[in-house]
């Protein structure tokens, strides 16, 4: 079994029954009981054999590529690409929203397991496993101190509010439960309460938590309190673009990330330093799935992101990797990153930036040694970054900047772009709100956040952020959502999916 993530210990202690309810989800009966909670030793266990299951629903297809940045429609596949070209044509696809036409089996890129995207079984066996964990965490487990069970509980409830957290972006409306053993069918709630349930969940444990871990095999791999604050500053901020009550949540996100900031537990590395950030367990990291072939771990090499957008020399050998399978749009990349600006991202994380053809290179995450050497299933050595540091400062500014609290907006911007020597920025109003989400598409470059920006601020429907706009109707429908599996529907007659794709996706 994969050691990959969160603190490398044996996971496979916890198996699943074969009962269904109302998700399909497979309770897990060697936690119902306290003969399995003898000792902290068996709740770390418990939460390390959670956080393997959230990694595995990224490692099992190419996740955050196809949810977090094709269907910004700025991404392009590469036709004269030398090693499978045909099997990237889905970007293309995903990039004009033709989910249902990217999801069809017996194509080339089958093997990229997209459908799997559309399951969310999963990430309910987490929420239900979370749910059982706080259960027993609060009848009391012999040997955990209070100090502990204040960790342990903080720690559950990030799993259980991650997952629902994305299922909402993924699916919209989601059905909401946090009982142990719930089995009652229900509908899908909106997901605007789900996340405001969630917020008070997560809220509720985050004090719990410390902010980091002085043990450095834990920094970021394991959830504490800046993971949890970074959770409910990305649940408030999309809440924020969903509710029209949405002062509350820019609040909420100014004052969390605050605290954050308060903290000094985290810290924005220099930038010729990168390569420690994207390694993993550094201190920029807030939280993140972290692997290293130290460990001789190995990942789902159809799950790289990194890997569609190099070429030799750090691809071999060069007859069949002379240009790299995609690249990001030049149109695209000259409005975020003008020729004319300075800015240390521009040379240290690509190579030909402006190409618009498959000699652009994002050398990013190709800073580390290679798992497997002149292969197409070549990856690169690099933890899975989830929130970091610069994340949770840009979306404070955001949110400052909303309120227009211009001045301390354009602190927290200073913070990212003084680390990468960029040149300083000064605007207020409507054309700061523009640069910082500007900013975001920099600094986040590849990370999986681009497409969610673009829908919880509504710019999905801006020609000037995509190549590929939704209409207002079509957004209202839930074109910016991903199909639901069918299997949502066993045993639940209160299951819908989602409309949108049950149409056509027109």
């Amino acid at each position: 079994m994969k050691k990959i993530f969160i603190y490398i210990a044996t996971v496979s202690v916890l198996t699943f029954s074969s009962c269904k309810d109302f998700l399909d989800v497979e309770p897990i009966d060697k936690l119902t009981g306290n003969n399995f909670f003898k000792s902290a030793a068996d709740v770390e266990a418990n939460i390390n054999n959670l956080s393997l299951m959230l990694f595995n629903k990224v490692d099992e297809t190419h996740f955050l590529g196809s949810v977090g940045e094709y269907r910004s429609g700025q991404v392009k596949s590469e036709p004269f690409a030398a090693v499978n070209a045909p099997a990237k044509v889905f970007i293309d696809l995903l990039a004009q929203n033709k989910l249902l036409d990217a999801l069809q089996t017996g194509t080339a890129w089958d093997n990229y397991n997209l459908s799997r995207i559309t399951n969310w079984k999963n990430y309910f066996q987490v929420i239900q496993g979370a749910g059982i964990l706080i259960s027993r965490l609060n009848e009391g487990v012999p040997g955990v101190s209070e100090t502990q069970k204040k960790q342990f509980l903080g720690e559950a409830a990030f799993a259980r509010c991650y997952a629902y957290f994305v299922m909402v972006r993924l699916f919209g409306d989601v059905p909401y439960y946090n009982d142990p053993f719930h089995i009652e069918p229900l509908a899908r709630e909106n997901m605007v309460s789900v996340l405001n349930r969630c917020i008070a969940d997560m809220s509720m444990y985050k004090d719990g938590l410390p902010w980091t871990y002085d043990d450095p095999t834990k920094i970021g791999v394991r959830a504490g309190r800046g993971s949890a604050v970074a959770l409910l500053m990305h649940m408030n901020m999309w809440n924020a673009g969903f509710d029209t009550d949405n002062g509350k949540y820019y609040q909420a996100v100014a004052k969390l990330g605050g605290e954050l900031v308060a903290s000094n537990a985290f810290t924005l590395l220099p930038i010729n330093q990168w390569e420690t950030v994207i390694k993993g367990r550094s201190r920029e990291s807030l939280f993140e799935f972290y692997r290293s072939i130290n460990y001789s771990e190995a990942s789902n090499p159809q799950a790289s992101v990194a890997d569609m957008f190099l070429h030799y020399p750090f691809k071999k050998p060069y007859y069949q990797w002379v240009l790299s399978s995609a690249y990001y749009r030049a149109p695209y990349m000259r409005k975020i990153f003008p020729e004319t600006v300075s800015d240390d991202r521009k040379t240290e994380w690509f190579q030909n930036i402006y190409a618009n053809e498959g000699n652009f290179m994002l050398i990013k995450y190709a800073q580390n040694v290679y798992s497997q050497v002149g292969s197409d299933a070549t990856t690169p050595d690099n933890a899975v970054l989830i929130f970091r540091y610069a994340d949770a400062i840009l979306l404070r500014a955001e949110a400052l900047a909303e309120l227009g609290e211009n001045a301390e907006a354009l602190k927290m911007l200073a913070m990212v772009r003084g680390r990468a020597n960029a040149e300083p920025y000064n605007g207020v109003g409507q054309d700061l709100k523009e640069f910082i989400f500007a900013e975001r598409a920099r600094e986040l470059f590849g990370e999986g956040q681009l497409y969610f920006d673009l829908v919880r601020t509504k710019r999905i429907l801006s020609p000037d952020w995509t190549t590929y706009p939704l209409n207002l109707d079509q957004f209202n429908r839930g074109g910016w959502t991903w199909p639901i599996a069918s299997s949502a529907l066993n045993n639940n007659p209160y299951m819908v999916l989602n409309s949108y794709w049950l149409n056509g996706g027109v």
